[in-house]
C-alpha cells in the first residue's frame, strides 16, 4: 500500500511563497499521478493541480495557473508544489494523492497540511 507525507504548511503573507512536499513509498511511481487538491474552512475539495510522474505532464486549476508550478525528484521519491505570489483565498488544508493513471479517482491520501495566508 502506498502511502504518501505531505510537509511545507504553515503561514505566509499576502504576496509570499512556500513549498509544499509530498513524498511517496513506493518501490516505483512510474504509473501514477500525484494530484493536489485543498480544503478551505466550509468549503468542499477541489482540485489544484496534478502531474503524471513518468512523463512530467501537468494539469493545474484556473485559480492557481501562472502561481504555482509542479515538479517531481524521482531520486528522492517526492513531489512538490511551489506556490508563489500566495492570495488569502489559497487559505486550506492542502493534500496530496496518487492514483494510477487511467483510473478516475485517487486512491491514496495524505494527511493534509495547513496553509494560511494572512492579509
Amino acid at each position: 500500500q502506498v502511502q504518501l507525507t505531505e510537509s511545507g504548511g504553515g503561514l505566509v503573507q499576502t504576496g509570499g511563497s512556500l513549498r509544499l512536499s509530498c513524498a511517496h513509498s513506493a518501490l516505483t511511481f512510474t504509473n501514477y499521478v500525484m494530484g493536489w487538491f485543498r480544503e478551505a474552512p466550509g468549503k468542499e475539495r477541489e482540485f489544484v493541480a496534478a502531474i503524471t510522474w513518468s512523463e512530467r505532464i501537468t494539469t493545474y486549476a484556473d485559480s492557481v495557473k501562472g502561481r504555482f508550478t509542479l515538479s517531481t525528484d524521482n531520486a528522492k521519491k517526492t513531489g512538490y508544489l511551489q506556490m508563489n505570489a500566495l492570495k488569502p483565498e489559497d487559505t486550506a488544508v492542502y493534500y496530496c494523492a496518487a492514483k494510477l493513471r487511467g483510473q478516475k479517482n485517487y486512491v491514496v491520501w495524505g494527511q493534509g497540511t495547513p496553509v494560511t495566508v494572512s492579509s
